[in-house]
């Protein structure tokens, strides 16, 4: 099937995206939505802006959306521009990343059946860490780019996620209830190689934000290579 995969540039989306082609989809299109509000439900926010290292990196074109991210109104933005994009490639498919999340699994079910899309969620309620294992050793390498849950302290910001993070994740879990996979939002990631990977994405000049007792790992300059 001709599909379309919503990415934030998260271990998640990504994720989906491979195991969607895992699948024998094609997937032609990259779709990304950059909310101004920073308290969107529905989209990632940091980084975000980096989206487009995508295309490249993923040798797949990437359409890119600014939106407002307000409650009321992002499930019609986002709606709109699937919508450019079914028209644009002829999709008949969108994959996404949800795992646990109603509202936004919901959410996305609704607008694939509005637009006559098949909704394809290829990590919906998976096992979460077992997924984590088979992110880490398909390849994957990513990092930890926002913290915003008890037990997760500024030194989680830049870190690799790798087996040693997945089992302290998982102490932090039976200790504070925080997700091991961060859907709930108690962290962000950004992915910078991996198997379907064209081009690495390399971190050049970065920054970590603290403050309130939660940060965020912010990318300044990167580069593909």
């Amino acid at each position: 099937m001709k599909v379309a995969a919503l990415i934030s540039g998260g271990k998640d989306s990504i994720y989906a995206l491979y195991k969607a082609q895992q699948e024998g989809h094609e997937v032609v299109a990259l779709v990304s939505f950059v909310p101004r509000n920073k308290e969107s439900y529905m989209f990632h926010i940091p980084n975000i802006e980096h989206a487009g290292l995508f295309e490249k990196a993923l040798g797949i074109p990437i359409n890119i959306f600014q939106v407002s991210g307000d409650k009321e109104f992002e499930v019609g933005e986002m709606k709109a521009g699937v919508f450019w994009v079914k028209q644009e490639y002829k999709i008949e498919g969108l994959v996404s990343g949800a795992i646990e999340s109603n509202y936004q699994k919901e959410r996305v079910d609704w607008m694939c059946g509005e637009l006559g899309l098949k909704s394809i969620a290829p990590l919906w309620h998976i096992d979460k860490e077992k997924y984590l294992h088979e992110f880490v050793k398909a390849g994957f390498k990513a990092k930890i780019v926002g913290v915003f849950a008890e037990g997760l302290g500024k030194e989680w910001l830049g870190r690799d996620i790798d087996a040693k993070a997945i089992e302290e994740l998982k102490k932090l879990n039976e200790k504070y209830s925080v997700s091991i996979v961060g859907e709930g939002g108690e962290y962000e990631s950004f992915v910078l190689d991996g198997p379907i990977f064209k081009k690495k994405i390399n971190i050049i000049e970065s920054e970590i934000i603290w403050e309130h007792n939660s940060g965020i790992f912010k990318i300044k300059k990167a580069k593909l290579s």
